[in-house]
């Protein structure tokens, strides 16, 4: 699985504690969210968040660091813009704002406002489910950066 990674992930330090196996694809760009500070980051909608491409086959573990299971992050899977032989999706993990004491919004999962068929409003939609929508809505998507070549002096 390729992982967009903008935070403490992209740390070679910080990985190989979480994994035990996974290598840094590349430089890669972030379009449709930006990087939001919280007591964790986080992105928001709008803009774009500079980050590193990581591989792995551990998700588990990824999940676990990330507290997917307590709600903490949400893993979702956006559209990647690389060279052929790379996947077609890149995961990227989204934090809840409240969660995190981080100063972000996420708009209502539809444009107009109205109920849902259960007769809730769209604002009492989960943070889960506004992502999932926005996603929808919005072209968010990883590219991996072509790394500049190096000159060398002979």
């Amino acid at each position: 699985m390729d992982v967009f990674a903008y935070g403490t992930l992209t740390e070679p330090d910080r990985v190989a504690a979480v994994l035990d196996s996974y290598v840094y694809v590349g430089p890669a760009t972030l379009t449709g969210l930006r990087p939001v500070e919280g007591r964790y980051p986080t992105l928001a909608p709008g803009g774009e968040t500079a980050g590193r491409l990581l591989r792995t086959d551990e998700t588990a573990a990824l999940d676990e660091y990330e507290g997917v299971e307590e709600g903490l992050y949400h893993r979702v899977s956006v559209p990647l813009d690389a060279p052929d032989g790379h996947p077609d999706r890149a995961a990227v993990y989204v934090g809840d704002p409240e969660r995190l004491d981080a100063d972000a919004s996420w708009p209502d999962a539809t444009r107009s406002g109205t109920s849902r068929p259960d007769g809730s409003a769209d604002s009492d939609r989960g943070f889960a489910e506004r992502v999932a929508a926005y996603l929808e809505r919005a072209d968010v998507r990883v590219r991996l950066t072509p790394e500049k070549p190096r000159l060398t002096e002979e």
